[in-house]
Order: structure tokens, then sequence, then C-alpha cells
């Protein structure tokens, strides 16, 4: 069985496919542009798709909700939130151009309805959107410098709008210095695999 499986038995067949379809999907890509480090796309569904989940785990977006992942690198953690979340916009960016074509690679190969991609960087970006999401791209304090302006005010889910970043290690430093509150949570709460005993998911709002 997929290692995801048991945490979210709620998945429908349909969006179980999509996730199996990512293991050979990204070993093709993989191949050709080095998107995931070599020792790491033998425990993609732990360390990048599981990983990814845990935002899963704090908040159940509603339906309409739109999310921003910056930095995105192959997809994450921006693909399996879409796959989780079908009814929620999603919209993808990253500055390296190479990586988002293996992402819109991924994403029609996959299926994927719900999501837009872009070569940006955040800092140029318009618009706004409910939660922006993200997997240790920066330092916490300059990654908020750069979002922050990208957050709605309008609020819809049972949780304030703001950031959502999945790090690991100490982040209490980091966290002293954003003008903001926040929440922490450790994702050894949700996930049994000692890969997550270090990691942690903020909301900063």
């Amino acid at each position: 069985m997929n290692p995801i499986f048991p945490y979210f038995p709620e998945l429908t067949k349909s969006q179980q496919l999509q996730f199996e379809k990512l293991a050979p999907l990204y070993a093709e890509w993989n191949a050709r542009i080095n998107v995931i480090s070599r020792k790491d796309i033998d425990h993609l569904y732990e360390r990048h798709v599981l990983h990814s989940l845990g935002i899963a785990k704090i908040i159940s977006f509603k339906k309409g909700t739109r999310v921003l992942d910056v930095g995105t690198g192959g997809g994450f953690p921006g693909i399996p939130l879409a796959i989780m979340f079908p009814d929620v916009k999603f919209h993808l960016i990253d500055s390296i151009g190479k990586k988002i074509k293996v992402v819109n690679a991924i994403v029609n190969e996959i299926g994927l309805k719900n999501t837009t991609t872009e070569q940006a960087r955040a800092e140029t970006l318009k618009g706004s959107h409910d939660f922006i999401v993200s997997r240790a791209v920066t330092a916490l304090p300059e990654f908020y410098d750069w979002v922050k302006h990208l957050i709605r005010k309008q609020q819809n889910n049972l949780i304030p709008n703001g950031i959502l970043y999945l790090k690991g290690g100490d982040m209490e430093k980091e966290l002293s210095s954003i003008n903001g509150k926040f929440t922490l949570y450790r994702l050894n709460d949700y996930f049994e695999e000692p890969f997550f005993e270090s990691k942690l998911a903020v909301h900063i709002y």
C-alpha cells in the first residue's frame, strides 16, 4: 500500500490513482531534469508527498480557496495538495524554467484541473491569495517580506489567511523577527515515520 493512504483514508479512487502515478513520472523526469535529489527519489512518497500533505493535517481548505505555492521546485507542496483538494485553486511558481517544465508535465499527466503554473519570483507577483505555501525556500523573515503583500484580507477558512511553511529544525529565532502571529505544528504528531521527528509546519498570520 502507498504509505500516504493510511493517513488519508478519505481519498477517492481517482485521487489514489493520481498519487500512484507520481512515482513513475518523477523517476522518468528526474532522470532528464534533476528536480529531486538522487538520494530522495526512492523516498518520494515519504519525504516529498507526505511531507507536503502535512499542511492537509493542519487545514482542510474550503472550496474556492486560492493557494500560492512559492518556490515549488518539482511541484511540492503544491501538486500533492492540489490532488488532495480538487475544489481549491493552486498557482505554482518557481524562478527556474526547467522546474516549471517538469511541474507542467506532471500536472498534465495526472490530469490536475485546479492548478496553474508560472515562471516567476514572488516579489514580482500581483494579486491576492488566501494562503501562501512553501517548503524551506529561504530564511523565514526574507520569505515573509517576499509574500506578505500577496495575502488576501477577506477570510473564508477555519484558520486565518496567511503563510503555511514547511521546515525542519529550530525556527524560533527566525520567527522572533517576524511581525506577525504564528502557530507551530510538529509533523511527528501526525506521521509516525522517523523522517518527521524534526519536521515542523508553521502558520504565520
